[in-house]
């Protein structure tokens, strides 16, 4: 094998919506990919979220304002935020977190974002299309975008920096009033005053269902998918070695690190030419499934901004119909057991909001999103370590950015013109 052969091999660790993502970039510019996790593709964190794909996610949670309203957040934990011990172990990304709240952060992060949104949008749509089993996922797919719901006007008036930078980026947004609202949604209780529609949105039924065509393509392309669990990584002579939970040791010309909220644990096991100090926090989101009422659905997901859950009308593996409720956030560290307090205060507002049956058995579920600092995704090559690459810290929008981070990495590491800027998410800055 000649040498430009085995510059063109990659090893991708982490199989969620990044890191197939990045290998389905890879393998279109030729290269010869190999995906590894320790489940199957989109069986992790990928596999719980809301489903929507939205221009507004370029709303970081740390925005102008947020240092201001903390102490309220933390003395009265609500639905939006709660905090809890486990999570004063990350004290160094706590502080790094609120310092980059401030205005010139915050810019550089929203244009930064928006244009990693709207590169994986358009990404999602190409492999739709190209798929072999385009109209099995077509179907999943609808534009109808979805509403923020606000039960009064003054709840209303709280949003208006958001629709301000909203309306700077030229999203598409509609503001409605009760009636409004009852006529696109008309299953939804009358409690609302006023909602948002963003319409620069899309939602799927099934995002782990999405991941996991997508990683059957990769397959039917060429690719080769392990199921194995890197536990350290290590520079040889020529190329990285990467060695598993059972000690057996692999070797690879190039890695990429996709790992999710696992990403910063393995570089920090590992013996490394250079330190990459992130420092991550963890966005922990619940989730449960719910069995529709006869009759009543919805045509698009709902943000309640009081309550902080989203609703989304999805299906199941089985093909049944069913509504996934998503919780706001939950600081902790990252494997500290479930606290399923948010989860049933989320239940307990949905159900005054729409009628819903029973809760759907082992439905629970708990994820924990990593978020950097400044929270925009680590995309690039890890310093002084030429041939390993980062992909992860997609905070709770892995969905919404990581076609966009697969396509930039692929043109970062194959040396050519990038679709968007790299500097606001190069591993240097931390």
């Amino acid at each position: 094998m000649n040498l430009f052969e085995n510059s063109r091999q990659v090893t991708v660790l982490g199989a969620g919506m990044v890191g197939v993502s990045c290998a389905l970039a890879l393998q279109s510019k030729g290269w010869r990919v190999t995906l590894i996790d320790r489940r199957a593709p989109g069986e992790e964190t990928s596999s719980g979220n809301a489903g929507v794909l939205s221009r507004s996610s370029l709303l970081p949670f740390n925005r102008p304002g947020f240092l201001q309203s903390l102490p309220s957040l933390l003395l009265n934990s609500g639905p939006s935020l709660q905090v809890r011990a486990s999570a004063l172990a990350q004290w160094q990304w706590m502080w790094r977190f609120l310092w980059h709240s401030k205005h010139s952060s915050f810019e550089v992060t929203t244009r930064a974002l928006d244009a990693l949104i709207q590169l994986s949008s358009a990404t999602h749509k190409a492999w739709t299309a190209q798929a072999s089993s385009h109209m099995y996922l077509q179907h999943r797919w609808r534009d109808t975008g979805w509403l923020w719901l606000y039960p009064h006007e003054t709840a209303f008036a709280g949003s208006a920096f958001s629709r301000e930078i909203l309306k700077e980026f030229s999203v598409a947004t509609e503001v409605l009033n009760a009636n409004e609202l009852q006529m696109l949604e008309p299953h939804l209780a009358p409690i609302f005053s006023h909602a948002i529609w963003i319409k620069d949105a899309a939602s799927v039924d099934n995002p782990g269902a999405v991941v996991k065509a997508y990683a059957q393509e990769f397959v039917r392309a060429g690719g080769e998918i392990r199921i194995d669990e890197a536990k350290a990584i290590s520079q040889q002579p020529v190329g990285w070695q990467w060695r598993n939970q059972d000690g057996k040791v692999h070797w690879a010309p190039n890695l990429v690190v996709a790992m999710g909220p696992w990403s910063e644990t393995l570089l920090k096991d590992s013996q490394l030419p250079s330190t990459l100090k992130v420092h991550m926090g963890f966005e922990r989101g619940y989730h449960r499934h719910f069995k529709p009422a006869p009759g009543v659905g919805l045509d698009r997901p709902i943000y309640d901004m009081a309550s902080a859950y989203v609703l989304s009308p999805m299906q199941n593996d089985q093909g049944e119909s069913m509504f996934r409720l998503t919780t706001g956030i939950e600081l902790a560290d990252r494997d500290s057991k479930p606290n399923l307090n948010q989860l049933e205060n989320a239940e307990n507002a949905v159900r005054r909001v729409l009628a819903l049956k029973e809760t759907m058995e082992n439905s629970n579920w708990l994820g924990s999103r990593p978020t950097t600092p400044d929270s925009r995704p680590v995309i690039g090559e890890m310093p002084n370590c030429p041939g390993l690459w980062l992909a992860f810290g997609h905070q709770h929008i892995g969905f919404s950015t990581g076609p966009g981070t697969g396509v930039l990495l692929s043109e970062l590491m194959s040396g050519e013109a990038t679709s968007i800027d790299p500097h606001p998410f190069k591993p240097e800055r931390f």
